[in-house]
């Protein structure tokens, strides 16, 4: 071999091992074969057979995350395929995989930031710029690959991402830990800022429900659960679980979810199907739950509207003339998902009797409407309680709320689409989307009316914490008065 010929093979060589070593990682299965058949022809036959066999819920809304188990496909895949049937492959081009550390523990979250995942179907690539955008080390939030070494509760989604979406797609996979106040608040605040700026990415929570209970007793429990997300009450289901009257293994993921979900305009939760492994095996004495839901955000129909003007009206009729509001039997589960709401009373000639609201879903949507209408008749302090003769002359409106988002820029508030609410040191203030238009303000007056509202001085906008919300406004107009 000649000096150039050598040469040349040296730097063949060093390109080679350059290349390989600036290659991404890829991440092979750790439970291909195992929770799913490790050859890709019978993996493929087994889902598209799952997907067949599920059926689709028709629903009026945007969906913005799902929840699926995360068992073997024996046992959960039948479940898990109700939520894949159930999203739009057409919608999507990352996927957010929020799941439970099962087998290395750390504190806070862990986010797998490069390369790419392996199934038996092929190579699923990681959104680096996302997933590199969560990373913050003072927040727990760090990219610790030892803890997916040899998790599966994101693996098992992938194989069913593959066949429903089928086009190129990117994901990443969050994993949860022992989770801490700093990365609870900062990761659901910092994918909510990156998935409303970015329509087309769904959120994945995958986790499993009771454990080890009779048929019966998990049945009770789980339905327990699977009714409080559909509620999308995430206070209600963290003090379930802490009393343990609730149970997942994946608890922590779907809290995530749920929050970010609902910071996106959530306003129910939809379960698709339930199931456990009793009803696979035939051993019902120790099972294991399992359920597919969707968190959508979903406009209120005609009827709803009016029941809940309904509700408005006759429980100020019904205070103002007995002290005690009426009794409600309501079954709508949109209307017992939590909601914000305010209600305005007003007088003959559209004059303000009265208005009182709440800023943050708490409560059931129609107990909003019933809390709030009891305090705008007697509660508000610009008035006196309400008379029994001045119900003959009212009109009432119900403005549900959708979640406050942060202002960035003063020329995204639309003047009779935005309502604003002001903070500044100990003073707030809000303002509903109807009020400039009623009085014909411009943005900048709408501005200076909010900060007045506050009691603060009318240019204090400038240095406040600022956020836009849209609404349902929901009148009547001379509506028939029941006496």
């Amino acid at each position: 071999m000649n000096r150039l010929s050598g040469l040349i093979l040296v730097l063949i060589l060093f390109v080679s091992l350059t290349a390989a070593s600036c290659s991404e990682p890829e991440k092979p299965p750790a439970v291909a074969g195992a929770f799913y058949p490790a050859d890709g022809k019978a993996l493929q036959n087994m889902v598209d057979t799952f997907l067949k066999a599920a059926s689709k819920k028709d629903i009026h809304g945007t969906l913005i995350a799902i929840i699926s188990p995360h068992a073997g496909y024996q046992f959960s895949g039948r479940v898990a395929a109700y939520s894949y049937i159930n999203i739009n492959p057409d919608d999507y081009d990352t996927i957010i995989l929020i799941g439970p550390s099962h087998y290395t523990p750390f504190h806070g979250v862990s986010v797998y930031t490069e390369g790419s995942f392996l199934t038996p179907l092929g190579k699923i690539r990681i959104n680096k710029k996302i997933a590199r955008a969560l990373i913050n080390e003072k927040a727990d939030v760090r990219y610790y690959p030892k803890a997916f070494e040899k998790e599966h509760s994101l693996e098992v989604q992938l194989p069913f991402l593959q066949r429903r979406i089928k086009k190129n797609f990117s994901i990443v996979p969050i994993l949860i830990g022992t989770p801490t106040t700093a990365s609870f608040r900062y990761l659901t605040s910092r994918l909510t800022e990156i998935m409303r700026n970015n329509s087309r990415i769904l959120l994945i929570a995958s986790t499993d429900l009771s454990h080890y209970h009779n048929y019966n007793t998990a049945v009770e429990i789980d339905r327990k659960t699977t009714e409080i997300i559909e509620r999308m009450s995430v206070e209600e289901l963290e003090a379930c679980l802490s009393r343990r009257d609730c149970e997942m293994c994946g608890a922590y993921p779907v809290l995530y979810t749920m929050t970010i979900a609902r910071n996106l305009g959530a306003t129910n939760g939809i379960l698709f199907k339930y199931a456990n492994s009793g009803d696979v095996t035939g051993d019902k004495s120790r099972v294991v739950g399992y359920a597919a839901m969707g968190l959508y955000r979903t406009p209120l129909t005609e009827k709803q509207k009016k029941t809940l003007l309904e509700i408005a009206r006759k429980t100020i009729f019904s205070y103002v003339r007995t002290g005690k509001p009426p009794e409600f039997n309501v079954t709508d589960k949109r209307l017992l998902a939590n909601g914000a709401t305010f209600v305005t009373i007003k007088r003959g000639g559209g004059i303000l009797r009265g208005c009182i609201g709440n800023i943050f879903p708490y409560l059931p949507l129609y107990r909003s409407v019933i809390r709030n209408a009891v305090a705008a008749a007697s509660r508000d302090p610009r008035f006196p309680p309400m008379r029994k003769e001045e119900l003959k002359d009212i009109e009432v409106e119900v403005t549900v709320l959708s979640p406050l988002e942060p202002v960035g820029d003063i020329r995204e508030i639309e003047v009779g689409k935005h309502g604003l609410y002001i903070m500044k040191d100990n003073h707030s203030g809000i303002l509903l989307p109807q009020v400039p238009v009623e009085f014909g303000w411009d943005r900048k007056t709408f501005l200076q009316q909010v900060s007045l509202k506050a009691g603060l001085p009318g240019d204090a906008w400038k240095e406040a914490q600022l956020y836009k919300f849209t609404a349902e406004i929901i009148t009547e107009h001379n509506p028939q008065i029941q006496r």
